[in-house]
């Protein structure tokens, strides 16, 4: 769907809502091949079941299928009575075409920032001096305007931090202290006693068929087999699947969601595929099935909310996003050096993105914001910020997965999860030539130690 439709759809999102009677649409739109049988039920079960929900879930949805999707869809309301509607949508379809700047599409370049203490302006006429050292670690932190995101489900951007005590073996003892301190308080930690610890998915989509249009995602075997092992260690009950189709997708994780965790402390999902930018509620992006199909980041969460899995009710659910958020590539910013070139002579870096994927996403109308729980216990860590690629090379796998691994294995045994994902952050952000910045969704109550 171009730009100029999107808006359009969102503008009219909340009269759409109050009146569109979904119930006499599901024919007509299987009819013109707008969804499949399959889409509809998903597209039925949405929320509650209710027609509001039915019918907000249809919208956003909608804006996944294709350039006619918003033509095609006004002739299924012009086929089903729903004249008034469907001359809304006409009339100012047709205006925006006449003045294009009454619908233009938001300028959500990138903005990269320095250290906090510096404003964007002095930022840019700021020069580096390279006979001076760097005054700490810069790495590029990308954000879109951010009067667009709602005040309470602003994303915790991961910034790279100053050297812990622990790091540098001046008060150490106290930082190592305060964390035991940490753990052993149900009030500032979640306990991770039981052994084990609970149950991690990980789908990993390597291959996608033909129709797709989708690459084969070489080297996400090594990731896959990294993830396998690290979940292992941290005393997991790991579940491979590969290559499953957006349904099966589905499938897996409302079978995980189902099972019995009350004797668990935790559960875990990472997905490994193909991925794109997607309009959401909360949660920003969805990943591929290997038929071509879109599965939203936002859906995959919200099967394990209190009503879908009341078992892991208090629990952290803890989702691993590999997989691209947009098409953007990342230039990053000159700084001075703080590590030297890693990148092999013969290594193979290439961008989990998709071919077609279309302009930036904003945020929902507050007619589906105000209708959904605040999420809790949760944390959904992405490999890219949304909008841009996640790079991952064909010879050693993903940029994200492999340090992700890494940083687990040095530094879980001591560290929060939270600060274990800022180091993944600052070691990602200075990679290759194209830069990429891991960063999360934070909803955890407390602090999280793995169990070891």
């Amino acid at each position: 769907m171009n730009e100029a439709d999107r808006r359009l759809l969102r503008q009219s999102r909340v009269r759409l809502v109050g009146e569109l009677q979904v119930a006499a649409l599901w024919d007509a739109l299987l009819n013109r091949e707008l969804f499949t049988p399959d889409m509809i039920e998903d597209i039925q079960r949405a929320g509650s079941g209710s027609r509001r929900d039915q019918a907000r879930q249809l919208i956003t949805d909608l804006e996944t299928r294709g350039s006619q999707a918003l033509p095609l869809f006004i002739s299924c309301l012009e086929d089903t009575g729903q004249e008034t509607l469907a001359s809304l949508l006409r009339t100012s379809r047709q205006a925006a075409k006449q003045d294009p700047e009454a619908i233009r599409p938001l300028n959500l370049k990138p903005v990269v920032l320095g250290p906090v203490s510096l404003k964007p302006k002095e930022l840019r006429g700021a020069k580096q001096d390279p006979s001076r050292p760097s005054q700490g670690k810069l790495a590029p932190v990308v954000l879109g305007p951010e009067e667009l995101w709602p005040a309470k489900l602003r994303p915790e951007v991961l910034r790279p931090e100053a050297p812990r005590p622990v790091d540098i073996g001046s008060g150490g003892f106290s930082e190592i202290r305060a964390q035991d301190r940490a753990k052993g308080n149900a009030d500032l930690a979640y306990v991770l006693n039981a052994d084990p610890c609970g149950h991690c998915l990980i789908i990993n989509n390597v291959n996608f068929c033909h129709e797709s249009g989708l690459r084969t995602r070489t080297g996400s075997s090594i990731d896959c087999e990294r993830m396998q092992q690290r979940f292992h260690l941290l005393h997991f009950m790991v579940d491979v699947k590969c290559n499953l189709t957006a349904k099966q997708m589905v499938q897996a994780l409302v079978e995980l969601a189902r099972r019995d965790h009350s004797a668990l402390d935790c559960c875990v999902v990472v997905i490994l595929s193909h991925g794109c930018q997607a309009s959401h509620l909360q949660f920003p992006g969805a990943v591929y099935g290997m038929d071509g199909y879109p599965v939203s980041v936002e859906r995959i969460v919200n099967i394990f909310n209190g009503t879908g899995c009341p078992s892991l009710g208090g629990k952290p659910k803890l989702f691993f996003i590999q997989a691209c958020g947009g098409e953007q590539k990342d230039q990053g910013f000159e700084v001075a050096s703080t590590s030297p070139e890693d990148r092999t002579p013969d290594s193979d870096p290439e961008p989990d993105a998709t071919p077609f994927q279309e302009g930036p996403v904003t945020v929902d109308q507050p007619d589906a914001v105000s209708s959904l729980p605040t999420p809790s216990d949760i944390l959904v860590s992405y490999s890219t910020f949304p909008g841009f690629v996640s790079w991952r090379d064909t010879k050693s796998g993903s940029w994200y997965i492999e340090t992700l691994d890494s940083i687990f294995e040095q530094w879980a045994h001591c560290e929060d999860l939270q600060t274990l994902l800022l180091r993944v952050a600052n070691a990602v952000s200075v990679k290759g030539v194209y830069k990429q910045i891991p960063g999360c969704f934070n909803f955890l109550r407390k602090k999280l130690f793995f169990k070891m």
